[in-house]
């Protein structure tokens, strides 16, 4: 490979590694947009965040041929074959990522424009998903520094999630029970609840993907232990 065409391929790589951060970006906003629009009720930011999906749906489509692209004409090998099929990886749980906001926007959008107006369960979603957004932001942080450490914390936050998640159901549960009245918001509610639980998992998978950019090893089914010691080794 001479100079001129090596500096074309790290200026790819680099482009599609900004773009993917880009995306990432994108889809924090998405779910931090629509949880306010849960909270509030502001139905203009909630078609926004529907609206703006395929935006994101647009970045994954690109991503895929500049990847795809990548692999096709340049044949990296290596760290440079990792960082694109790390990409790949991070992109798909991306998109997916936006599909649990435009989800939350629409229970959001379902629950404020009901034409009844049961009585709406006093929960709060807010805590859970800002430990959701501070683990999707953190595997992003540890994709683009190749932080392991960092990966690490973000595969232990998920227990919080999860616990976060367990405890809402457990709330909305006693609240369909004591009156059924609540019953179909708080199923709406429930499908917010178990996207944001979601998004966490998403988040867990690409910080992984982080430890096999960094190392080369598949780290998806052994746990915690098998993280904290590539960042060890």
């Amino acid at each position: 490979m001479n100079e001129h065409t090596s500096k074309q391929f790290d200026s790819e790589l680099e482009q599609m590694r900004t773009r993917a951060l880009q995306m990432g970006g994108l889809v924090e906003q998405q779910i931090n947009r629509a949880v306010n629009g849960l909270e509030t009720g502001d139905l203009t930011e909630i078609e926004e965040v529907i609206a703006t999906d395929k935006t994101v749906n647009r970045f994954e489509v690109e991503l895929d041929q500049l990847c795809s692209h990548i692999i096709a004409r340049r044949q990296p090998t290596a760290v440079d074959l990792r960082m694109v099929m790390t990409v790949v990886r991070i992109v798909r749980d991306l998109e997916r990522v936006g599909d649990e906001a435009k989800k939350i926007a629409k229970m959001a959008r379902s629950l404020h424009t009901a034409d009844t107006a049961p009585p709406t369960p006093h929960v709060t979603i807010r805590h859970a998903a800002s430990l959701a957004v501070t683990m999707l932001r953190e595997s992003l942080d540890a994709f683009a520094r190749l932080d392991l450490e960092l990966a690490a914390s973000v595969v232990r936050q998920d227990k919080a999630v999860d616990a976060e998640f367990k405890a809402l159901m457990r709330q909305l549960i006693t609240y369909m029970m004591e009156d059924p009245r609540t019953i179909s918001r708080c199923i709406e509610l429930l499908f917010v609840a178990k996207a944001i639980e979601r998004i966490g998992d998403h988040a867990k998978n690409m910080a992984q993907y982080a430890v096999y950019m960094a190392k080369g090893e598949d780290v998806r089914h052994g746990g915690i232990e098998a993280i904290e010691r590539a960042a060890r080794d």
